[in-house]
């Protein structure tokens, strides 16, 4: 048995938001609620994720979007050793560059990007078009998280807007993530 853990970016995930979709489809999965989602601190969304895991009966998955991404590397890097270990593997999909050129002031505080190795299997998911990371930030970024890289053309920031409603490719991306792990995610 397996929770699988939402984690929506800046603003939420609204009701056609493909992670929205997924909680209602995947068996045991909750979102992980921040208290000010117009008004992200890194700590308070840190230590949101980290009671999540803390209070799970259950191994987990992480499913990240944009700034959740930010928010799983940052918590793995500072938590401790028996909670990382919970952590089954890692979708993160269309991580926000918190560090790029114009970023929304409500982002800059969570810079800088973690670029320790994730201590758990992880894919990351970008689009070469995404406003939110350059190609080259998100290839970057997956090698430093020593994550698989898989690049969607022309997928934008993988979210409502650019028409991600309730993926079904994604489901394929965290089967994926799950075979190659030996893992049953999905």
């Amino acid at each position: 048995m397996t929770r699988y853990l939402i984690l929506p970016g800046w603003q939420g995930s609204g009701p056609e938001h493909w992670q929205t979709h997924w909680q209602r489809l995947l068996p045991d999965a909750r979102r992980v609620e921040q208290d000010d989602w117009q008004r992200p601190d890194p700590q308070r969304w840190v230590d949101a994720l980290d009671q999540a895991i803390a209070s799970s009966p259950l191994p987990v998955v992480l499913i990240a979007h944009s700034l959740g991404c930010v928010t799983v590397a940052r918590w793995a890097a500072s938590a401790p050793v028996a909670r990382r270990q919970r952590v089954l593997a890692a979708l993160l999909v269309a991580p926000a560059d918190v560090e790029r050129p114009g970023c929304p002031a409500e982002l800059v505080g969570f810079a800088p990007l973690p670029r320790q190795p994730l201590p758990f299997p992880s894919r990351v998911v970008t689009s070469d078009n995404d406003h939110a990371i350059s190609l080259a930030r998100a290839d970057a970024l997956a090698q430093a998280w020593g994550s698989e890289l898989d690049i969607l053309p022309g997928a934008g920031h993988i979210n409502t807007r650019s028409g991600h409603r309730q993926w079904e490719e994604g489901l394929l991306q965290l089967a994926k993530l799950g075979s190659a792990q030996g893992l049953r995610v999905a």
